[in-house]
């Protein structure tokens, strides 16, 4: 039936029931949870006759929508003569601050429960228990009320009838979403070359509930060739919604601007770009609780009503789209953007909010995720992403000056920040004289620490808030995302100790992310991994948790040998050889330009190597016009810097850029806006101590740990510069790779087809 509107009871009771205000950060990570073990250990308790997670299911028909409510109620109790509906909530914070009135959706989600289980059965009334356990303790509260079955049908009623206006809305939305898409016809004239390939790919693993990988190349339009087949696969009832994943806001803006193609050629769809909160923050402090934000302050009783706005008035839910309505109803835009993308039917936004433990959308049932697509763009990125998300340090310093605060304040707080700091100490003698020290296992003693700070700071913080507590809060954050990361470590992990002086920084090191990739996203219908440079392939399905049976496309470039000219330097750009080089690349940049005067990017592996360049530059180049990328450009002043190569540039302008930076990918200078790219060096990432683990722990697991670490990660930012420069059929260049290397059979094979035809700058 068209007509149904399928919800779980604890998103209904959400809906309807939240209320009040966005708390400080910490009582969002204390707040109640639904964890696993706690439960299981509660359920154990329980008398032989009780019944643990039982499937509890509903049909009630209101204003010509039939809803379908259902979810597993913790515990049936029928051993003391009375029919109880049990549901438990563990919680981090002490149970001395839980009272029964704590949290109102505790209560509806049981008297949900409660309805169901009086529906099918021939009871007048029914004991609802809510059972709430101290993670740490293991202590427990219970509240207790009797219901009877005409309370449980007005409370059902007002739930239904609180949550229908929503629910039409969706319910219409998709009616006519699902009648645009059956008309929509692919955006462009005709599709090019590698385009329909890619779609059918896509749609193929869309529809076989499968991964892909697939190398396509820049320029071909992999965008519109991944979302499109998506959104035809939506209104044929084959998903429900579309993750468009990136890495960076110029692929966001691509995403964007994809969508709204299709929306001027008749799509209704509702698609929301989930920008970062420190860029979005009406206040600019990035302090969520209503002692310091106006739109924090009662967020909850207002966000019902600005989501129905917006979603009955706007399809494209952008930034600015955003801000206007969350100003208007005084909400915060960042979790304004959150709880609209579990409405909308496309989600624009960072890898982190899928794959990253500490920000990912949790309220993601696992219902929906059976029926949403993966799209991860510039899929190469994801490695190294990766392993940032899935590691965690934690320092020294903090828990030093915490235990100055708190020498008088608190003794508890004291004495575990002293005790860490302690730790620290005793690492610190131990690694003496060496600057690092790798353990062969998870120190144990230290974790239990931190998970007593934990403890102590919860306890603290619940007292609110003062000038003080900034420290402490943000500390508690590293503790927790500690102990969060502590629980995946494995054998895919390091633990070290860096030292510097009196400091000491302790890091969990994921070294190789890829089951955590893998896991993060096999609750979903399907996964597309795409990049133009996800070369070698079989370097990046295993970095990114490939499997055998996974699928794989290479898609052929549409373009020709002869719209990009190619040249090779074999120059050495060796650390030890740079102040040598520095002339000879000079000379080469001068000549190239002269010969062919245009808009030129020259790219360096750092800084440091693109000032001293640019020093012998600026002193020969004379009038020519130069341009320089600075460390942490802001929005504006990368657009500023873009806006520079314009087709109609009269001579030559000269961009300095440092390789893997935000000008070596995601750029699109089309036409006579650049004509040619000239990288210095094969890319390589600097060689240290985490590269050299890395290199270690793959060369151990029977692998090339120093392609791995080095060669494969480095030839990538290569490949995305020079990508810069062919972007249709109609672009012509010069491309230009300087470095020895590039002439070893190693480093060729990792270049792309079209540049293996290559002459020599002597």
């Amino acid at each position: 039936m068209d007509n149904v509107i399928k919800i779980p009871v604890r998103a209904l009771a959400e809906y309807v029931y939240r209320s009040g205000s966005i708390e400080s950060g910490f009582r969002t990570a204390t707040s109640f949870t639904e964890g696993s073990r706690i439960h299981r250990e509660v359920q154990k308790t329980y008398h032989e006759n009780d019944i643990s997670e039982v499937f509890l299911k509903t049909d009630i028909l209101y204003e010509s929508l039939q809803f379908i409510i259902e979810g597993r109620c913790d515990g049936l109790l029928l051993s003391d003569g009375n029919t109880t509906i049990d549901e438990i909530k563990s919680t981090s914070a002490p149970l001395e601050y839980i009272n029964e009135d704590s949290n109102p959706v505790h209560w509806a989600q049981a008297e949900c429960y409660a309805f169901m289980y009086l529906q099918d059965h021939d009871m007048e009334t029914i004991d609802i228990q809510l059972t709430y356990v101290q993670k740490t303790t293991g202590e427990i509260k219970k509240f207790q009320r009797t219901r009877s079955r005409i309370e449980l049908e007005n409370f059902m009623m007002h739930l239904i009838s609180t949550y229908a206006p929503y629910a039409k809305l969706v319910y219409e939305h998709k009616l006519s979403r699902d009648l645009s898409i059956r008309k929509l016809k692919f955006p462009f004239r005709e599709y090019r070359n590698g385009q329909r390939q890619l779609a059918g790919s896509v749609y193929k693993t869309i529809l076989d509930g499968q991964t892909l990988f697939a190398s396509a190349p820049t320029g071909i339009g992999k965008t519109i060739s991944t979302i499109f087949p998506s959104v035809k696969a939506i209104g044929e009832g084959i998903l429900q919604k579309i993750f468009y994943l990136t890495a960076k806001t110029t692929t966001r803006q691509t995403g964007e601007e994809a969508f709204k193609l299709m929306a001027d050629h008749g799509l209704e769809m509702n698609v929301v770009t989930i920008t970062a909160k420190d860029k979005v923050c009406f206040t600019a402090e990035g302090k969520c609780s209503k002692e310091f934000c106006e739109f924090a302050d009662g967020y909850y009783d207002r966000i019902n009503g600005a989501i129905l706005d917006i979603l009955g008035t706007e399809r494209s839910l952008d930034r600015p789209c955003i801000e206007k309505y969350a100003s208007k109803h005084m909400v915060c835009p960042f979790e304004f953007s959150l709880d609209l993308a579990y409405s909308a039917d496309a989600v624009i936004c960072d890898y982190n909010y899928i794959f990253d433990p500490k920000v990912s959308l949790k309220r993601l049932f696992d219902e929906q995720k059976k029926k949403t697509v993966l799209l991860i763009d510039e899929a190469h990125n994801l490695v190294d992403r990766g392993r940032d998300m899935y590691s965690s340090a934690i320092e020294k310093i903090h828990f030093l000056e915490l235990k100055r605060q708190y020498k008088t304040k608190s003794k508890a707080v004291f004495k575990s920040s002293k005790d860490i700091n302690d730790f620290f100490i005793k690492i610190r003698k131990q690694a003496e004289p060496a600057k690092t020290i790798v353990f062969t296992e998870v120190i144990e003693e230290f974790n239990k620490l931190i998970e007593q700070f934990t403890e102590h700071a919860e306890k603290e913080l619940l007292k609110g808030m003062d000038g003080e507590s900034a420290l402490l809060l943000d500390t508690y954050f590293s503790a927790q995302n500690w102990l969060r990361i502590s629980k995946l470590f494995d054998d895919r992990y390091i633990l070290y100790a860096e030292i510097e002086r009196n400091e000491v920084v302790l890091k969990q090191f994921c070294l190789d992310p890829s089951l955590l990739i893998r896991q993060a996203g096999k609750h979903f219908k399907a996964r597309s991994f795409f990049s133009a440079t996800l070369s070698p392939m079989a370097y990046y399905k295993d970095m990114l948790g490939g499997q055998a049976e996974n699928y794989v496309a290479f898609i052929p470039s549409p373009f020709s040998k002869d719209q990009n000219e190619v040249a090779i330097q074999p120059l050495s750009t060796r650390y030890h050889d740079r102040e040598k080089s520095i002339q000879p690349i000079v000379h080469t940049l001068n000549r190239t330009i002269k010969s062919k005067p245009g808009n030129y990017l020259i790219f360096f592996p750092s800084y440091q190597y693109l000032n001293s360049v640019l020093e012998v530059w600026s002193m020969l180049s004379g009038d020519i016009p130069t341009i320089v990328q600075g460390s942490g450009m802001d929005d504006d002043q990368r657009t500023a810097f873009l806006d520079k190569f314009q087709a109609k540039n009269a001579g030559t302008l000269v961009g300095f850029a440092v390789l893997g930076g935000i000008f070596s990918e995601g750029i699109d200078l089309k036409g006579d806006r650049l004509n040619g790219v000239i990288v210095v060096g094969v890319g390589l990432p600097q060689i240290g101590f985490e590269r050299d683990l890395i290199k270690h722990y793959f060369s151990r697991t029977g692998k090339n740990g120093y392609d791995y670490a080095y060669v494969y990660p480095g030839m990538n930012k290569v490949l995305q510069a020079g990508g810069r420069l062919i972007r249709s059929e109609t672009d012509t260049g010069t491309i230009i790779l300087i470095d020895d290397r590039y002439l070893q059979g190693k480093y060729q094979s990792l270049l792309p087809e079209l540049w293996r035809d290559f002459s020599i700058i002597e």
